[in-house]
């Protein structure tokens, strides 16, 4: 450390050495006379050499200094008389090594300034030195150190890729940053701009994120494609972080290499969109033949047999027998039945008025004979609006009333269920409600062998609508439905995906995905 020169002084020694003002300097001060004897010592000097008082006042100063540097110490002294300056520092930058008491050397910064003293014997000349440990700073500074190079070999050791920017330059990257780039060596990263190494599509969103960033931000994940020294494109992840430093502020970003995984995801959410449609194909399957075999049973079966009756009937009138009479009556009785068991299996299979009639008319049908069968009230509300509705629409709407009814049946324990369907321009609203026992923490989850609420779900997303299945305010289970009322199966499955992939890279980026 340096101090500011001392102007010669004509006072007496004494006042050169004003207790006061060396008791109160925290840093150690020592003035010597011609001879380099000690004649003041502060207490900050005591403690720095440990010394006593009495061990110190007359020492010669060069048993303050190691036996090897004191040669060179006294050619500077004598330099720096014969020089006429007022002060010098001492050494390379003012820094030296002292000796203490118990023989350990240590570092100090050391800066020396000549004063002249006016006694009646003449003028005196002393030399006042200014002392710093440096021992200390020097340990803490070596303490930095250390944790610095434990930090950098964490950060190039890390298996994940990181890379630090300052603006849009890196100044550090790790081993698996350059493994990730095809790169040998991360120093080949550094100074580059991070957009020499995205991809195109995703300089903007990026910088525009990085322009945004504040240094308390949190930590936030962007979604980039990265170049591969071989020309591929690499989908990755970065997780972005600001490292204040004073007034700069750099940026670490950990980048995950996400090309797998989302591979992976898009070829599962393609055999789930697969499945989907085989699925939406099976169900339609089904329905026709389902409308196929209650058209058979209702015209085919049902005419025969009344056409049987029929001639029964007339064979009774034309060749009537007293005892033929009471069996031809069982028989008759019989058919009557058969016929009824037809058409209500025909019914159960597909109702000939959901065609005919429509959605309204068939669900009507269906809430009198669930009333007639089960003996729990039903409220209905049913828009006026509904005419005109896609066959496909009208059928699984029609389907999912059926098999909500069927789930209360089963499960619900209610007394009372509201169903109401109303058209909302865009979209159709279903909603069917019970006062049962509702939803009982997980049992909304399907059980071993029961497909109810799934068939609904997918019977809803083959339509490109969602579902909502939870417990009512005043008790019991309520599933609302909202469909729109024209979009084609393949929009629904496609945004379906979409949707859970997230945004599509463009064709260029895309192509070079490996």
């Amino acid at each position: 450390m340096t101090s500011a020169p001392m102007p010669r002084n004509t006072a007496p020694l004494e006042a050169l050495a004003e207790p006061r003002l060396a008791h109160a300097a925290l840093e150690a001060v020592i003035t010597v006379d011609h001879a380099q004897r000690i004649v003041m010592i502060n207490p900050a000097g005591l403690d720095m050499f440990g010394l006593q008082r009495e061990q110190a006042l007359g020492m010669h100063l060069e048993q303050l200094i190691p036996v090897r540097l004191r040669a060179p110490h006294a050619r500077h002294v004598h330099g720096f008389g014969a020089s006429g300056q007022v002060e010098r520092p001492m050494g390379e930058r003012g820094r030296v090594l002292g000796l203490r008491a118990n023989g350990e050397e240590f570092p100090l910064e050391a800066a020396i300034f000549r004063s002249e003293v006016a006694l009646p014997s003449g003028t005196q000349t002393y030399y006042t030195a200014l002392l710093r440990d440096l021992s200390e700073l020097r340990r803490m500074s070596s303490v930095i150190e250390q944790l610095n190079q434990r930090l950098r070999s964490l950060f190039e050791r890390a298996p994940v890729a990181i890379w630090i920017t300052e603006q849009d330059r890196v100044v550090f990257a790790n081993l698996a940053c350059a493994q990730l780039l095809g790169l040998p060596n991360p120093g080949q990263l550094v100074g580059r701009s991070i957009f020499e190494l995205l991809s195109p599509g995703f300089h903007e969103p990026v910088r525009g994120h990085l322009q945004t960033l504040e240094k308390d931000d949190a930590v936030s994940v962007l979604v980039a494609a990265i170049q591969h020294a071989d020309g591929t494109l690499r989908e990755v992840e970065l997780v972005v972080a600001v490292l204040p430093d004073h007034e700069r502020s750099f940026v670490q970003m950990v980048i995950n290499d996400i090309t797998q995984r989302t591979r992976e995801k898009k070829d599962l959410l393609r055999s789930r969109r697969t499945l989907r449609e085989l699925s939406a194909s099976l169900v339609e399957a089904r329905e026709e033949e389902r409308q196929r075999i209650a058209r058979e049973l209702h015209d085919e079966l049902g005419q025969r047999l009344t056409a049987l009756k029929l001639e029964m009937t007339a064979c009774l009138r034309d060749h009537p027998s007293v005892a033929l009479a009471e069996r031809a009556q069982g028989m008759l009785e019989m058919l009557d039945d058969t016929v009824a068991s037809a058409r209500r299996i025909a019914m159960d299979l597909r109702p000939l008025m959901l065609d005919d009639l429509g959605l309204a008319e068939a669900i009507d049908w269906l809430v009198q004979q669930f009333k007639r069968r089960t003996g729990i009230g039903v409220s209905v509300r049913l828009d006026k609006a509904l005419s005109g509705l896609p066959p496909s629409l009208a059928t699984t709407l029609y389907r999912i009333v059926q098999e909500a009814l069927t789930n209360i049946t089963r499960h619900a324990q209610a007394s009372e269920v509201a169903i109401t369907l109303v058209n909302r321009g865009q979209e159709l609203h279903l909603t069917i409600q019970d006062n049962g026992v509702g939803f009982a923490g997980a049992s909304r989850t399907r059980n071993a062998g029961s497909f109810g609420l799934l068939g609904i779900r997918e019977r809803v997303l083959m339509l490109g609508g969602r579902l909502s299945v939870g417990n009512a305010e005043g008790g019991g289970a309520r599933l609302v439905v909202r469909v729109p009322l024209v979009r084609p199966v393949a929009q629904a499955l496609d945004e379906d995906v979409r949707d859970a992939v997230g945004p599509p890279f463009d064709d260029s980026t895309r192509d070079h995905l490996d």
